[in-house]
């Protein structure tokens, strides 16, 4: 399952991923023009500030499955893409009724004017995964605008599994543990070697 990881400690708010999502879901596409069109563009992600000073979280559509808003939407407008595995919202069949943002585990839809057809309507809008740029081979446009590598897209297992390795390398490096060398068996003063490093990593860990 592939998919955009938010590392939370490495978003800065510097709102790029947001003003990149409204300019890739504008009818242009283009960042001189796209606020300029009536309705404007709007974002897919929002970055909320977070309780303490540079923290801040950029939430988006998890595309869950089973999906609530899917399951509670009253016209089928919201259905799953099986080979991209993202939730996607028909805005020809949404009628604004909000089931899907009471349901939502989190407040990732929001609503706003949109013209289809040439009749302007209120519509529910939330993270579509950037389909288009995916089917094309391309990364969304929030984690290629990314600087800071807050968002970053791939395999879930394998971006987690970086995780385990970033979050271990972190708590070793804390706790100033120093690699020793293994001992060979057999030999008394290999075994004395063994035990004094771990003395050594004993009396760091109390200095503590």
């Amino acid at each position: 399952m592939e998919t955009v990881f938010v590392d939370a400690e490495r978003c800065i708010g510097c709102l790029q991923c947001e003003y990149a999502c409204a300019v890739e879901h504008s009818r242009s596409r283009d960042p001189a023009w796209a606020f300029m069109e009536d309705p404007p563009p709007r974002k897919r992600i929002h970055v909320e500030v977070g309780p303490t000073p540079a923290s801040s979280f950029p939430n988006r559509c998890r595309h869950c499955d089973p999906a609530p808003c899917q399951l509670v939407c009253p016209t089928a407008a919201i259905a799953r893409d099986q080979r991209h595995d993202v939730v996607l919202i028909d805005e020809v069949r949404c009628i604004a009724c909000a089931m899907c943002a009471i349901v939502c585990p989190f407040d990732a839809l929001t609503y706003h004017l949109a013209v289809d057809g040439g009749r302007p309507h209120t519509v529910a809008l939330k993270c579509d995964g950037c389909i288009d740029r995916v089917r094309a081979g391309r990364v969304p446009a929030c984690v290629e605008s990314c600087k800071v590598g807050a968002l970053v897209y791939g395999e879930l297992n394998d971006l987690v599994r970086q995780g385990r390795r970033r979050e271990t390398l972190t708590v070793l490096s804390a706790a100033a543990v120093r690699p020793t060398a293994t001992p060979g068996i057999g030999t008394v003063g290999n075994w004395r070697s063994l035990s004094a490093a771990a003395a050594e990593v004993g009396r760091a860990g109390g200095a503590r």
